[in-house]
């Protein structure tokens, strides 16, 4: 393993009881690139970030962030941390401004610096216009803008995020996509937690497929899709299981991958077109649709663990 990343975890191990939320796993995080923990619920992903927040202690194993142990050095870890939990914990009963303000207050930083750093961080989350609101009234994607601003206010060296798109409307994500992109083009580091395929693959560098607490493999999203996928899969779908059972008996031993879905069949292949021609033209049982879609980080986890994200 390389050594000199901000972060660097080995063997890292989280139990509650007889439960092991995280089972053994090896990652590094370098300075300013954006690594995802990526996984369904009960994958150990925010058992794993609670540890690199320095808020959860280590079971068993290696864990260094900034070179310093959390077990020992907590407190000056967490100061150079910004940490977005899945849950929001804004104070609903403050203004938009005022959780900014006495947030800054809790790293000793000065009153004037914190008004500073709270006026060109509602101007990036976009809330100036609501700075003197109470927070219960906003928005779902408001209040999460408002969480990652606030979470900013110490100038961070490494920014966590665990699940910061989950419950929001495709408009809301995208603008903080948005957001944590133009964190990127800063350089800043972030860590992120997701079950989104498409928002792993939009802001990741590099990152970790997670599945029962281990880690299944790692890599760059193109590097994982070329690496377990066909550029192209075919999705076809039939009107009974019959129907689709009888298409998999005759693919099989074709040398063709597939994937046999609940409600579709999935044929993996360089030339996406041919298999779906062939598919209306060839078989006894035509599809009553198809699709062709380039390979996406859901066929890698599918392919990995044998699930879609949607059985979980």
């Amino acid at each position: 393993m390389a050594t000199g990343g901000l972060i660097e975890a080995r063997s890292l191990v989280k139990r509650f009881g007889e439960l092991t939320a995280v089972d053994g796993i090896d990652f590094e995080v370098q300075p300013a690139e954006t690594f995802g923990f990526l996984g369904p619920n009960g994958a150990g992903k925010t058992s794993a970030m609670r540890m690199l927040a320095a808020t959860s202690p280590v079971t068993e194993g290696y864990l260094r962030i900034f070179g310093q142990d959390p077990a020992t050095d907590g407190p000056a870890i967490r100061a150079r941390l910004g940490v977005v939990a899945q849950e929001d914990n804004l104070d609903t009963d403050l203004t938009v401004l005022d959780n900014l303000v006495i947030y800054g207050r809790y790293f000793g930083l000065p009153r004037r610096l914190i008004r500073e750093r709270a006026d060109r961080l509602l101007e990036f989350a976009r809330l100036t216009d609501r700075r003197d609101e109470k927070v219960d009234p906003l928005s779902g994607g408001m209040k999460r803008r408002l969480a990652i601003a606030r979470a900013l206010i110490n100038e961070p060296e490494i920014f966590l995020l665990d699940e910061p798109t989950t419950g929001l409307d495709p408009q809301a994500r995208h603008l903080l996509w948005e957001r944590l992109w133009s964190l990127k083009r800063e350089g800043v580091t972030l860590v992120i937690t997701t079950h989104y395929m498409d928002e792993a693959e939009q802001l990741c560098d590099r990152l970790v497929v997670m599945d029962d607490g281990r880690i299944v493999d790692e890599g760059s999203p193109r590097q994982l899709i070329e690496r377990h996928c066909t550029r192209e899969v075919v999705e076809a779908r039939y009107r009974s299981v019959a129907e689709q059972a009888l298409v998999v008996s005759r693919l099989e031993g074709t040398g063709v991958h597939i994937e046999s879905l609940a409600d579709r069949l999935l044929v993996y292949a360089d030339d996406g077109d041919s298999v779906s021609s062939l598919l209306g033209a060839h078989d006894p049982v035509a599809p009553t649709s198809t699709l062709v879609r380039r390979a996406t980080l859901e066929d890698v986890f599918l392919t990995l663990t044998g699930r879609t994200l949607e059985e979980i």
